[in-house]
């Protein structure tokens, strides 16, 4: 099956005599599909099941299809605009392949990409920031902005320390602080393991995900909530 078979099945899903399903959705309503499949998609790439994958990515497939169709029918765009502007977009980033920019690891490709995406949308780093969708998963969030903040990245050694302080902080003064305080604090902390990720190289979402497998699978029945091999 071709791509414009495929459209073509979804057209007539939508169709007048299609599916009843299918025909009553909206962009809104199919969200929490669109989420949960990129979900699975990530969890096939998780376990290495190549299986899974080619599933998954169908499914996901049928997300951008569907979202294309429902914009057509609506006269907003086409599965080919969609197409179209992630084409160009990947030869106005990739200017060191089709333009005359020079990046030979993966590190200086980072930076043409993002140089060159800065260039097109013209957004100060307050702007670009406020840009980062909210609805990502709050450390990867945290990690795109601050990236796009574009400050210079400070010493591990100094992170750790302002880590550490701010727990002191906290246990001195944990009998006498409000809940609402706590939270904050605590808050503060996980963006400065966030910066810290970024000094290491380390991605602090798949971090996180495999310590907490790691927990699952090391905790033994009896283990409180907190106990186990941490």
């Amino acid at each position: 099956m071709t791509l414009e078979d495929f459209l073509g099945l979804m057209d007539i899903l939508l169709g007048e005599n299609g599916c009843p399903w299918d025909r009553a959705q909206t962009h809104e309503s199919m969200r929490q599909y669109l989420l949960e499949e990129s979900y699975e998609v990530i969890e096939a790439i998780n376990k290495k099941d190549m299986a899974s994958l080619r599933e998954e990515l169908g499914d996901l497939l049928l997300q951008v299809v569907f979202h294309s169709k429902l914009a057509e029918k609506a006269g907003e765009f086409t599965i080919h605009d969609v197409i179209k502007e992630i084409a160009h977009k990947l030869v106005s980033r990739h200017t060191h392949v089709f333009g005359e920019d020079s990046a030979v690891s993966a590190e200086e490709v980072v930076a043409v990409w993002e140089g060159n995406k800065a260039k097109e949308r013209h957004k100060t780093p307050k702007e670009a920031m406020e840009a980062v969708p909210k609805a990502l998963p709050a450390l990867t969030r945290a990690a795109k902005v601050i990236l796009r903040s574009k400050q210079s990245a400070p010493e591990a050694r100094e992170l750790i320390k302002e880590i550490f302080i701010k727990l002191q902080f906290i246990e001195l003064e944990f009998d006498k602080c409000e809940k609402v305080m706590l939270n904050e604090e605590f808050g503060k902390i996980m963006l400065l393991i966030v910066k810290l990720a970024g000094v290491l190289d380390i991605n602090a979402e798949f971090s996180l995900t495999n310590a907490t497998e790691e927990f699952i699978n090391t905790s033994s029945p009896d283990n409180s909530a907190l106990g186990g091999s941490i």
